[in-house]
């Protein structure tokens, strides 16, 4: 099992890298300038994954009941935005992955600060009684390594040197699909004792709805055309699993608990946000093309 351990964390590390790498390719220097200046949509991404989501995870976790070591798991994880599974829905969803990429990093870059103060605020006011304590720099150099640097030089390759980019961007795709499956096998085939036990415990339920919820709060807090709307609800439904292993490593003393709770919070809120994507990119052939101004439809041309 430990092997199993090592080699899913590896391709975890090569999934999130690749997904990065390739919406890095895939991205333009103009359409991230659009994302960084629109201050409504930064304000309304902060809000919907900052504040209400965690609210919303101890709302929900508070409503079903959950035994102390599932609700901590749902805190922690609800507390914690820029997961990088969010990218993946952007491309699953035939989203606005540039968009989606960029937020998804600010929103990992600025968790790392806030998920200590969020979760202890949250823990505290829940009376679970036990504090969270991080070491901040390791998770900036985390987000910094595996997410920011692989998209910054897929958007450098984009920017100067565009043919090679695009000739690149498939193989890139490819290995994030390839790596994304075998992280979802690994996750199951790892973790499938601990699935099963938490059945009957509404743990399963809890990040099923936390999942569909972020979705739907992403989506209505955030600004611009239906596909940018859609892919902030992806990036706000799907969390970051870092910080919360590293603050069930440092301040629980009943890990086992908590990492299984963890572990099957994860797995239901991919079970919600798949669907949902899998759904939108029924209905989107080919990523829309940004919203230029109002104006009648072009008829369609005679043969």
């Amino acid at each position: 099992m430990d092997t199993l351990h090592l080699v899913l964390n590896a391709v975890t590390v090569v999934f999130i890298a690749a997904t990065m790498f390739a919406a890095g390719l895939g991205a333009t220097l103009p359409a991230l300038r659009g994302v960084f200046t629109d201050v409504p949509l930064l304000l309304l991404a902060l809000l919907a994954n900052m504040v209400v989501v965690p609210l919303l995870g101890w709302g929900i976790g508070t409503l079903l009941g959950l035994p102390p070591a599932s609700l901590v798991a749902l805190v922690l994880l609800a507390s914690s935005p820029g997961g990088p599974f969010g990218a993946k829905l952007a491309m699953v969803q035939n989203g606005d992955v540039a968009a989606g990429a960029a937020m998804q990093v600010l929103l990992a870059s600025i968790g790392s600060l806030t998920f200590a103060p969020t979760a202890n605020g949250i823990l505290s006011a829940a009376d679970i009684g036990t504090d969270v304590s991080l070491d901040v720099g390791a998770l900036v150099r985390t987000v910094a390594l595996l997410q920011l640097v692989p998209f910054a030089i897929g958007l450098l390759m984009r920017h100067y040197a565009t043919p090679t980019a695009r000739s690149w961007h498939p193989t890139a795709a490819a290995v994030s699909n390839i790596t994304f499956l075998i992280v979802l096998a690994g996750m199951l085939l790892g973790n499938w004792r601990t699935v099963v036990d938490l059945f009957g415990s509404l743990s399963l339920l809890a990040g099923f709805l936390l999942a569909a919820a972020a979705f739907g709060v992403g989506t209505l807090l955030a600004t611009g055309t239906t596909v940018r709307r859609t892919t902030m609800g992806g990036v706000a439904s799907v969390r970051n699993a870092g910080p919360a292993l590293a603050a069930v490593g440092l301040a629980f003393d009943d890990r086992t608990a908590v990492l299984g709770a963890l572990a099957g919070v994860l797995l239901s809120g991919l079970v919600a946000a798949l669907p949902i994507a899998v759904f939108l990119s029924g209905r989107r052939q080919a990523p829309a093309p940004p919203e230029t101004g109002r104006g009648t439809p072009s008829a369609p041309t005679r043969p």
